[in-house]
């Protein structure tokens, strides 16, 4: 922030600091003292023996059942207790997370279970993965790995796309994923396909159609391409 000194008419006496010097001595003084605001990393341990970083003393919003509230490494640790008994290795949560109807299960079974997408959500800022995937908050905390950036991950997804759908149907799919880039995985849910298909042809259904095929096949890009997004070969 610029310094603003105030202007003094009269003349100073030679071997005596000026008014407009004690002044910037004292803010000088006052930003010294002002605490550094930056993100503070912490590291914890699960039960794993794996370290997660997360973000250091930052405010949030978990609470345990009987409504007292919980810090982010227990909610953590409450979480990576309870994905056992979701999936039972990180290939079938890959699975899982790859389609609309299984990702939706399980995030409706950990809602049940106290980790609905806001608790989620928040995960994402603990572990400085807000343009992230919240596949990737479960993938951290269950096997502590990195996260990817939605666009990393739809970047490496693409590669594969090109070579396993024809050129009109990579059209539609680099315009999904610029959704799910921008907006997140909710953008991937089958309830929007049918909002992606008016904003891509303007509302006319014998363009989308035309391009990608009868209504059944539509649905079969727009559910098949979803596994690139998440199988192995794309992680961090």
């Amino acid at each position: 922030m610029p310094i603003h000194v105030p202007l003094f008419s009269h003349k100073v006496a030679a071997g005596f600091p000026s008014p407009a010097t004690d002044y910037i001595e004292d803010r000088l003084s006052l930003d010294e003292q002002r605490p550094c605001v930056c993100k503070k990393k912490a590291k914890i341990k699960l039960a794993d023996g794996k370290e997660r970083t997360i973000q250091h003393m930052m405010m949030t919003s978990f609470w345990h059942p009987d409504g007292t509230p919980m810090s982010a490494q227990q909610f953590m640790e409450s979480l990576f207790g309870k994905l056992p008994e979701f999936f039972k290795d990180e290939a079938e949560l890959r699975a899982m997370w790859s389609a609309p109807d299984t990702r939706k299960k399980l995030l409706e079974g950990l809602a049940e279970k106290g980790f609905g997408k806001d608790q989620l959500s928040e995960m994402q800022k603990i572990i400085d993965a807000e343009n992230s995937d919240l596949f990737d908050v479960l993938a951290n905390v269950a096997y502590a790995l990195e996260p990817l950036t939605r666009q990393e991950r739809a970047d490496k997804a693409m590669a594969l796309i090109s070579t396993n759908f024809d050129s009109k149907q990579q059209v539609f799919l680099s315009f999904v994923l610029a959704h799910y880039v921008t907006e997140g995985v909710e953008e991937l849910d089958k309830d929007k396909l049918s909002p992606l298909l008016q904003l891509k042809y303007g509302g006319s259904i014998a363009d989308a159609v035309a391009d990608l095929g009868n209504p059944t096949q539509i649905n079969g890009v727009f559910v098949g391409f979803q596994k690139y997004l998440y199988q192995q070969g794309v992680a961090a």
